[in-house]
This record gives C-alpha cells, sequence and structure tokens, in this order.
C-alpha cells in the first residue's frame, strides 16, 4: 500500500557566499528541496526551469544585486506572485524600503534565526486554505 506523498516545495537559495548556500540548505533540508544558485543569473536560468515555491535572495552580490534580480523577476508576468525573501545583513529602513520598491515580500537580516527562517519560508510555502480570508 503506497501512499501519495506530496511533493516538497523547493526553495530557491540564491547568495554569494558558500557558507551562507551551506547554512540555508542545512535549515531547510528536512522539509524543503532546496536549489543553489551563487549568482542572479543562474537564479534566473533555475526559476524558468524548475518549480520554485519561494526564493531566498542576497542582496549584495556581484554583477547583478539581489534588487535588480529582484525587480526583473517582478517585471515577469508569470513570476509576480513568486514569494521573494530578501537576505540580507543590510538592516537600515532605508535598506527595507529599496527592498520592497524591488518587489520583495520578506526582508531577513543576517545574521537570522534558523527558527525564524523556517516560520517565514512556512508561512509562504504552505498551501491556502480557501476556508480563510484575509483581512
Amino acid at each position: 500500500m503506497s501512499a501519495q506523498v506530496p511533493a516538497q516545495p523547493t526553495i530557491l537559495a540564491v547568495d554569494d557566499s558558500p557558507v551562507m548556500r551551506k547554512t540555508i540548505q542545512r535549515i531547510l533540508a528536512g522539509q524543503y528541496r532546496v536549489l543553489l544558485a551563487d549568482n542572479a543569473l543562474d537564479a534566473l536560468s533555475l526559476i524558468y526551469h524548475e518549480p520554485i515555491s519561494l526564493v531566498l535572495l542576497d542582496v549584495s552580490m556581484p554583477e547583478i544585486d539581489g534588487l535588480e534580480m529582484c525587480r526583473t523577476v517582478r517585471s515577469l508576468p508569470q513570476f509576480q506572485a513568486l514569494p521573494i525573501i530578501m537576505l540580507t545583513a543590510r538592516d537600515k529602513a532605508f535598506d527595507k524600503i529599496k527592498g520592497q520598491l524591488a518587489g520583495a515580500t520578506e526582508y531577513l537580516t543576517k545574521p537570522f534565526d534558523a527558527n525564524r527562517l523556517l516560520e517565514i519560508v512556512g508561512e509562504y510555502t504552505r498551501p491556502k486554505s480557501p476556508s480563510t480570508t484575509e483581512s
């Protein structure tokens, strides 16, 4: 008797730091399928070719930064509802506003607590119940 196990949501972590990518993968690996990219171009390719449920995106990256990548993703109609969580060491109010203006769904500053990351990712990947209405 084999029950159908629902597929794990796929999380794309985009960060130029190998340590940060491994940290995110370690935190999320038990509950999610985690794809890693170290730059925006590779990340954009993955978004097109994989069923991504949520993007964790570093702001400070060489060449194309996270804000630019976020704006690019938001400009594509099929990805406008894709949750994008900015993960960054930049914690000034103006940085958070820039993240919002670029289209970020949420803004989490480094260093972050593993439980907080799981909580935020869970919030945006949990199936929405049709009986609940948002106010």
